[in-house]
């Protein structure tokens, strides 16, 4: 099993998850983050320090959130290791409670 991170990241795009991560799994795109799951050992750190909860065992995910396991491995492949915080978008604020964001992803 891999951890995921799901809708709610993006255009939020909190780097908190990164820093407590001690296999550098994460990687990032203009306005999200995912998870390779090649690299995931399945720590559950980085749960608890994401700010709009988006990251989920795979097990966890809701149902409606399900296609975020493999759009996680697919942008993975495509998306250099993020291993420092950074400071999130100076909107995200703005984004954490909306909903229907795939649209939104920039790859």
């Amino acid at each position: 099993m891999t951890y995921v991170v799901s809708e709610s990241c993006i255009k939020c795009k909190f780097t908190d998850c990164v820093d407590v991560c001690p296999v550098d799994c994460f990687r990032e795109g203009p306005n999200f983050l995912v998870i390779d799951p090649d690299e995931c050992i399945d720590c559950t750190l980085c749960v608890a320090e994401c700010p709009v909860e988006a990251i989920y065992a795979e097990d966890d995910l809701p149902e409606t959130q399900r296609h975020f396991t493999a759009l996680n491995a697919e942008l993975a492949k495509l998306w250099a290791p993020i291993v420092e915080k950074k400071d999130p978008p100076a909107d995200a604020e703005e984004w954490m409670n909306v909903k229907d964001k795939l649209h939104l992803l920039e790859r």
